[in-house]
């Protein structure tokens, strides 16, 4: 409560806008959420509370996107529920072992995490070979997969979407659109369970997650129905290479001074 009332109006709003355009530029380019961390870490929060407050506003924004692809059949629980439980269970241990790590630790590391994320994103490509969804699914793979991305969800988390994304596409026999019901579902999943943990040991600015996290909302409702021909191929690039200098002047930041 204390931080909150150490950050100005003005600041509350600038972060507000920022979560806007990630949540526009994630529904047309996708790794919106890129952008909050980098923007939480200049506001002056320290790192634990930036890892709280970035999934309580992050939250908003999958439980959106989760209750969309199963309204429209595009997820069914009922085929993943070991990912679901073993993504939950990751996440938990990763946000905790977050927590017990010293805040230098997070402030030094979530540059690095971030840069790391953008180059991928920057330089990766996306499966594209066909995908037939009438193979049944296996449930095998799925305790692994979700134990892995929801650590490391639980103790970072920039870019788990894209990575959930692509590693069904590699792992499972679906299309692209239910590859990313599957991402934004899991993707929930761990948000809520390292805000639950994060919350618990009070690392959470409400009022800032709050008015982030509506505000993605927002911009992500706008982002899905702008129509821009090719408008990925050039807002992607741009707002990665944005991303990666920003986290560049963190790590001098962090690292250096």
């Amino acid at each position: 409560m204390l931080i909150e009332m150490m950050v100005s109006p003005e600041v509350v709003l600038v972060l507000a806008a920022v979560a806007f355009t990630a949540g526009f530029i994630d529904a047309i380019a996708g790794g919106g959420g890129l952008l909050t961390i980098p923007a939480l870490m200049m506001a002056g929060l320290p790192g634990h509370l930036v890892l709280g407050t970035n999934k309580l506003a992050a939250t908003f924004g999958s439980a959106t996107a989760t209750v969309t692809f199963y309204r429209r059949k595009l997820f069914n629980p009922t085929q993943w529920k070991p990912a679901l439980i073993a993504t939950a269970i990751g996440s938990a241990i990763g946000a905790l072992i977050a927590d017990a790590l010293p805040a230098e630790w997070i402030n030094q590391m979530l540059p690095a995490v971030v840069f790391a994320c953008g180059l991928y994103l920057l330089l990766g490509k996306t499966p594209e070979h066909p995908k037939h969804d009438d193979i049944p699914i296996r449930q095998g793979r799925q305790w692994p997969q979700g134990l892995g991305l929801g650590f490391y969800d639980g103790v970072a988390g920039p870019g788990t979407g894209a990575f959930w994304t692509v590693s069904t596409l590699l792992l499972y026999p679906l299309e692209l659109v239910r590859a990313s019901g599957v991402a934004r579902t899991m993707n929930f999943v761990s948000n809520g369970m390292a805000l639950a943990v994060f919350a618990i040991h009070g690392h959470v600015a409400w009022v800032l997650g709050i008015a982030m996290g509506l505000a993605l909302m927002l911009g992500a409702f706008f982002g899905a129905r702008t129509a821009i021909a090719g408008g990925s191929k050039l807002i992607r690039p741009v707002f990665i290479l944005v991303v990666l200098a920003l986290t560049a002047r963190l790590a001098w930041q962090h690292w250096f001074h």
